[in-house]
């Protein structure tokens, strides 16, 4: 069945240059599936505005689409300076904390102040500290209370509230600040369908999130991401405690050595797969764009290699928070997904591992559609059949039915999957129908396309899993 969609699902960030409704309607007509709203740089009143205005153009557009929170997670920053340093090779420079505004110290040496009050605790002599995404690289000399003095090894200009990074140091903030909670809350309140926690380091800040959400009422998926060593060392625990993953390459490619960043995502995203968890790949997709109306050609490939590799969904930051041309942005991806995607000749993962009976029934029915060159149509009300189907990669359309509006929209994360939200009958045969019309309404299959169907249906009085081939009438 060659239903021309976009199995790669596609989130953008939300920011100055796509805020207006003008905007946001063109996007969603081009075919984003997610927004984000990075908490990182939003406040709550315009965060409320935002979730607000995008769920009033989805109504006007007909097409509702997912919102996702990107919590700021821990981190250390630098506090404010009287004016920006200017490091250079060689000097001594001193992180302090509780001393105020950046300086002079009585011995001549500058300083500036760090907001994590276990700073010299966590560090050891030799440690590198990197500030401002990298660009300048310290090395830790000698460590006096609250006081690490550092030599300067690639210099550069030094602002305010820059953000630091530490490769291999094991640093113990709390997986939710108060900031996150202040900001989840929000979340909860608008009712979103998904929180991304940043630079989640093992599976307890994932317990602690999810207990967070639960004590709340909160129905929203949780999706971790890896931003540093720490992370990917606990990486399969940390897959198994999220409800996805984001491979999150700014932090993650300052954190590790850059050369293997390529092996950790190919790595991060085969691990999802075989766990049945949706995965991003994020950052730089496009950042060429923010000021250009043409990818360069090495973007062109990196994405198409995050497409091959089958993750769930790639990601827009920069590209449309900021850049000139974010609607360009998501129909390069459109058409970059359209052309790999059809390269794709397996017809499922041949890696996944299947215990249980319904499993091996849902990989029999995608083989079935397969052969039939049929569609899928599936029924679910927890999104675990759809999540085990998209799992598969089949190169077929899998259209996926559920009666929970929460679960509609997190079933947009999922490659492949094609959601639609709908009042079940207690008949079955009657649901069954009205998802044909449906299909037939909105125009993703035609009169005499067959379908691979599957439902829950009663055998007698007991309710039981069933494939059906049926044609579409």
């Amino acid at each position: 069945m060659q239903t021309a969609y976009r199995k790669t699902k596609l989130i953008f960030t939300v920011g100055p240059a796509t805020m207006d409704e003008a905007t946001l309607e063109r996007l969603i007509e081009t075919g984003v599936d997610i927004c984000r709203i990075n908490m990182a740089h939003a406040d709550h009143a315009w965060t409320r505005e935002i979730i607000q205005r995008v769920r009033k153009v989805c109504d006007r557009v007909g097409r509702h689409i997912a919102i996702m929170m990107d919590v700021k997670g821990p981190e250390i920053r630098t506090g404010d300076v009287p004016e920006t340093f200017e490091l250079e090779v060689g000097e001594t420079f001193d992180f302090t904390h509780g001393e105020g505004i950046g300086g002079i110290g009585e011995d001549g040496i500058r300083r500036v102040d760090v907001n994590y009050p276990d700073f010299a605790n966590d560090m050891e002599v030799g440690n590198t500290v990197l500030v401002d995404s990298g660009l300048i690289r310290l090395k830790v000399l000698e460590i006096e209370d609250q006081r690490v003095r550092c030599e300067v090894i690639i210099p550069g200009p030094l602002g305010n509230r820059r953000h630091i990074n530490l490769p291999g140091v094991r640093v113990n903030l709390p997986a939710l600040t108060k900031k996150d909670q202040a900001d989840v809350n929000v979340g909860i309140e608008e009712n979103i369908e998904f929180f991304a926690l940043s630079f989640v380091r093992e599976p307890a800040d994932l317990e602690i999130f999810h207990a967070y959400l639960a004590e709340r009422n909160s129905e929203a998926k949780i999706i971790a991401k890896i931003e540093d060593q720490q992370a990917i060392t606990n990486l399969e625990g940390i897959i198994k405690a999220s409800d996805g993953l984001m491979v999150a390459r700014g932090d993650l490619g300052i954190e590790c050595p850059f050369e293997d960043l390529p092996i950790i995502q190919t790595r991060a995203v085969n691990a999802c797969i075989q766990n049945t968890k949706p995965v991003i790949v994020a950052t730089h997709m496009l950042e060429s764009m923010i000021d250009s109306p043409l990818p360069t050609r090495a973007e062109v490939t990196d994405i198409s290699n995050a497409i091959r590799e089958q993750a769930d969904c790639v990601m827009l930051s920069g590209e449309t928070t900021v850049g000139k041309y974010p609607v360009e942005c998501v129909e390069t991806i459109n058409r970059i997904a359209y052309r790999t995607e059809r390269e794709d000749k397996e017809v499922l993962r041949k890696d996944i591992e299947l215990t249980l009976p319904r499993s091996k029934m849902l990989r029999s029915a995608a083989h079935l559609a397969s052969e039939m060159d049929a569609a899928i149509v599936v029924f679910t009300r927890r999104g675990l059949f759809a999540q085990k189907l998209s799992s598969l990669r089949p190169q077929l359309p899998i259209y996926a039915f559920t009666d929970n509006p929460v679960l509609f929209k997190q079933l947009l994360i999922m490659r492949g999957i094609e959601p639609f939200y709908m009042e079940f009958n207690h008949d079955h045969e009657t649901t069954i129908q009205n998802a044909f019309n449906r299909l037939k309404e909105y125009k993703w299959c035609e009169t005499g396309d067959p379908l691979v169907v599957i439902t829950k249906m009663y055998a007698g009085e007991k309710l039981i899993d069933s494939t059906q081939i049926r044609e579409l009438e």
